[in-house]
């Protein structure tokens, strides 16, 4: 009875143990790393599908999450941003589709910045700004969107991609009352005064 009981443990102890182990390697698949601000973007971790859409749904329905009309608004409204600093940068020599990956990912910490200062405050910092902007990264500097979603988490961990963030705050606050962005807050002098090109 004494063996049978012990047997039934160990039996049950290996089957946690396996599943701890299935669970594991699940996260690691499904969770982003967080590298340091001087290593690159970490790619192929983040999330695809699965688990992180159940958490933007989750989100989007506790919090106010961007709806169609002012997800569409907000997205032509950046678009028009990074199509103008774009030109800019390229006026100047930059060509952010050429660009090294660092560069890539200073980008689109300011087009999240700018993103921040366009939308409504209540949807500030929101996994569907965080998704548009990563989209419209992809589409503008060729950056993969896992990676531009991984730049966004990880900007207070990196003071150049913190300041990237604030000169896109900053530059589209501007922007949308002057309809131009000051020179010290566009794309091309924040990462050509923090990167090395």
């Amino acid at each position: 009875m004494v063996q049978g009981l012990v047997l039934v443990t160990q039996i049950g102890l290996v089957a946690l143990l396996l599943l701890l182990a299935f669970r594991m390697h699940r996260l690691t698949q499904t969770e982003p790393l967080t590298p340091g601000c001087d290593a690159a973007p970490v790619s192929g971790v983040v999330p695809a599908g699965g688990q992180r859409q159940q958490r933007v749904t989750a989100v989007g329905s506790e919090n106010a999450s961007l709806s169609r009309q002012s997800r569409t608004e907000l997205f032509t409204q950046i678009h028009i941003l990074a199509g103008l600093q774009d030109r800019d940068c390229r006026d100047k020599g930059l060509n952010l589709g050429d660009a090294p990956q660092a560069v890539k990912a200073y980008a689109a910490a300011w087009l999240y910045g700018a993103g921040c200062a366009l939308c409504d405050k209540s949807q500030r910092h929101s996994d569907g700004l965080a998704d548009l902007v990563a989209q419209l990264a992809s589409r503008k500097t060729g950056l993969r969107g896992t990676d531009a979603t991984a730049a966004i988490a990880r900007l207070t961990s990196c003071s150049v991609l913190l300041a990237c963030f604030r000169a896109g705050l900053e530059g589209a606050e501007h922007w949308r009352e002057h309809h131009f962005v000051p020179r010290d807050h566009s794309l091309y002098d924040v990462v050509t005064n923090n990167a090395f090109i």
